[in-house]
């Protein structure tokens, strides 16, 4: 056992890494790719043109090992980063168990998540380009306040389409929008057909992410100077994120430790991806072993119960057909307090690499992530955000197990975010007025009703 761990692994800004891992170039088959919504062909540059810079575009399609980060992002990137990594000496004092559970830490990134990671390159390309304003859509509020921070710090507007449930359940992340100069909707919304077509036939709709995404795609397709930016799902994205787990092999190898366990909350998939893709690329090469399991909501079980085949990204039907774990691009999920993970689908990325067998996948409902946050927050002092609670609960239960074998298991895991403007979802746990929800088949059959079908 390594006893003399520190409780904070830093790294000095010095040793931050200055290149994106592209997991695409190590795996022993590629993903699938993205088709064009209408003649089912493989989508090309010119079909995301509408919505991406070319920069951007062209990281999508890079089978390239690493990308150079440009200079004008590692020095945004230097107002938080290096994260730390922490040993949870205390967490695992309370469980008893001979596991070692570290975890890194991006809540404190000025947004508050590891979003930023994403946001800011995504508006460094698209203002090398000359574009001036970024539509997106948020579920959690998470990824809006992100890209909010990271156009203000290029001079850019931003206007955000929050999921409706989202919008009401966490009214200080709309705030935290609007103090960085972002324009903010409830989804769906009065200011595109799609959102009052949805609105004349439930005025209370909760939204949902795809819904959202539709919002926002419309709005940027509408105007040629206008661009759209996605916090995760996407294969750019997700590697922008690798500097998380970059910076963690890099801390481990301080204080002699590899993984034994890796598990990360996943919804579309990004903070999941960023963690976990250095480390595969360590166990492809052999250097490592660890077992890498995503960990979702049960309420939205898109690994776990979801079918893999193209769909939309969107509920409308705009965005191209992409090969994904998806539970169908018009399922709405229940309005979960984990707003970031309640998306239809995964990462096509994520899903293939779960088809291949290199990940594996399971659900926990949200009482027992929460339970296991109050256990987290009362030893280690962070009040962690709704999602990176399922990782949490994930690392408490293996631990447990461990505590049982007597293993002295290595587990790692990213605390994504802190959860100081989500207080209103413990507030429900505290009052014991948290349900569980159990997904129906029944809702799952009809959302895939509407999946197309492919010749």
């Amino acid at each position: 056992m390594v006893a003399d761990v520190p409780h904070k692994i830093y790294l000095d800004e010095s040793e931050m890494p200055t290149r994106w891992y592209n997991l695409v170039a190590d795996l022993p088959e590629p993903p699938p790719p993205p088709l064009h919504p209408g003649t089912h062909e493989p989508a090309g540059p010119d079909d995301f043109a509408p919505l991406f810079p070319m920069a951007l575009i062209e990281q999508e399609v890079s089978a390239e090992r690493f990308i150079d980060i440009p200079g004008g992002v590692l020095d945004v990137y230097r107002l938080w980063r290096p994260s730390p990594l922490f040993r949870a000496h205390r967490l695992e004092e309370l469980l008893d168990t001979p596991a070692r559970i570290y975890y890194k830490y991006e809540g404190v990134s000025p947004a508050g998540s590891h979003k930023p990671n994403t946001s800011v390159p995504q508006a460094y390309y698209n203002h090398q380009e000359g574009v001036a304003k970024l539509t997106t859509e948020t579920g959690a509020g998470q990824w809006g306040s992100a890209l909010a921070f990271a156009t203000a710090q290029y001079g850019m507007e931003c206007e955000v389409w929050q999921v409706a449930a989202s919008y009401r359940q966490k009214p200080y992340r709309r705030t935290m929008m609007e103090i960085w100069g972002a324009t903010v909707h409830s989804s769906p919304s009065d200011v595109t057909d799609f959102g009052r077509q949805l609105l004349a036939e439930d005025p209370d709709h909760p939204g949902s992410l795809g819904i959202a995404i539709s919002e926002a795609v419309a709005a940027c397709v509408a105007d040629p100077a206008v661009r759209y930016a996605l916090g995760s799902v996407l294969n750019h994205v997700l590697m922008h994120q690798t500097i998380i787990g970059e910076e963690a092999l890099l801390q481990l190898a301080k204080v002699g430790e590899t993984p034994d366990v890796l598990v990360g909350c996943t919804g579309g998939g990004s903070n999941f991806g960023g963690l976990a893709f250095p480390f595969l690329r360590e166990k492809l090469a052999g250097r490592m072993d660890p077992v890498v399991r995503c960990v979702e909501p049960a309420a939205c079980p898109t690994l776990t119960k979801g079918e893999y085949r193209y769909d939309f990204g969107d509920t409308a039907g705009m965005t191209p057909l992409m090969k994904m774990h998806t539970l169908g691009h018009s399922f709405v999920p229940e309005p979960i307090h984990a707003g970031g993970l309640r998306y239809h689908g995964m990462s096509p990325l994520v899903s293939h690499i779960y088809e291949l067998g290199l990940v594996e996948a399971i659900s926990i409902h949200q009482r027992e992530c929460f339970a296991g946050a109050l256990q987290f927050a009362r030893t280690e002092g962070i009040v962690p955000a709704p999602e990176p609670t399922h990782a949490i609960a994930a690392a408490i239960r293996e631990a447990l197990a461990c505590k049982e074998s007597g293993e002295e298991k290595v587990i790692l895991t990213a605390l994504c975010g802190h959860g100081h403007l989500d207080l209103a979802a413990y507030e429900k746990y505290l009052s014991d007025e948290m349900v569980d929800y159990d997904l129906p088949e029944s809702a799952i059959t009809d959302a895939m009703a509407s999946v197309p079908v492919l010749a």
